[in-house]
């Protein structure tokens, strides 16, 4: 890179202010699996499509230069949450092995299109080795959140330690619904600044709680009633702005009450698969 050109790719953290984000737009073909993918109901194509529209606005309203994934994907609705095939870091990005069997082409397909928006590759996992970015949490420059589950193994933590050279701190998660139903660890928290968190406290792994009341990171719960509508699924756009999907009022009451920004999006057709804004986005760039 010469000392002119516009820097890329880089992620200190998850809240630094976002300067560029990959997103994939759904595919009105690719729908008709929604039942294969375990989406709570059937997507509408025509309302689905104008939803993501609408967010690749809303983000680069707030600053975010938005790049559209181009690789071809065929049959996988699931696609359009390209947080998961991969973690990009501050060396590249690292190409991860999804635990649900159906994503693992979309691996390859974000490969070409990190190649293709200018950020190298950093490294891959590899058999036994299992990671969805949905269980990976960079809390700040030097420490990475993981969560042990059904999409997330002990080997590839140990793969993501040695390929990032941070600090990794695993956690159980809960078995929750079971492993037909996915469960995150940002299903259960999400960073709004350095000291400042939204979580569901009811289900955090009692290491993690400790390890944030350690570090004198505040925790904005969300209520009971809020949790499985992705009340805790929340995009940092800046430290303390916060990007939500629509329908969490009393979630949205305490981020402001905390001093929380928050720019809200309709996602009632892109959330049918369980995904909010952080699966919806692949940030590229922050800081």
């Amino acid at each position: 890179m010469s000392a002119t050109a516009p820097k890329l790719h880089g992620i200190p953290s998850m809240t630094a202010p976002l300067r560029r984000v990959l997103l994939r737009a759904p595919r009105a073909d690719d729908l008709r699996f929604w039942r294969e993918y375990g989406w709570r109901s059937e997507p509408d194509a025509a309302d689905i499509a104008r939803e993501h529209e609408a967010l690749c606005e809303l983000l680069a309203g707030a600053g975010a230069d938005v790049v559209l994934a181009q690789a071809r994907l065929d049959g996988d609705p699931d696609a359009v949450y390209v947080y998961d095939p991969a973690l990009v870091a501050d060396g590249g990005a690292i190409l991860l092995r999804p635990g649900k069997p159906g994503r693992r082409g979309e691996v390859e397909a974000l490969r070409a299109d990190l190649e293709g928006a200018g950020v190298p590759l950093a490294g891959r996992l590899q058999a036994p080795a299992l990671a969805e970015g949905g269980d990976l949490i960079r809390l700040d420059e030097r420490t990475l959140l993981a969560g042990l589950g059904y999409r997330t193994n002990e080997a590839g933590v140990a793969e993501l330690r040695r390929l990032t050279g941070l600090e990794v701190i695993a956690f159980d998660l809960p078995h929750w619904h079971g492993e037909a139903e996915v469960m995150h660890l940002l299903s259960l928290l999400s960073p709004l600044a350095d000291d400042l968190v939204v979580a569901y406290p009811r289900l955090l792994p009692t290491r993690l709680a400790q390890l944030l009341t350690g570090r004198g990171v505040e925790i904005v719960p969300v209520p009971d009633e809020e949790f499985e509508s992705m009340g805790g699924n929340v995009l940092a756009l800046a430290p303390r702005v916060a990007l939500v999907v629509d329908g969490n009022p009393e979630t949205r009451r305490r981020l402001e009450r905390a001093g929380v920004d928050v720019l809200v999006y309709t996602g009632s057709e892109l959330s049918k698969g369980d995904g909010g804004p952080t699966c919806l986005t692949c940030p590229l760039l922050r800081g």
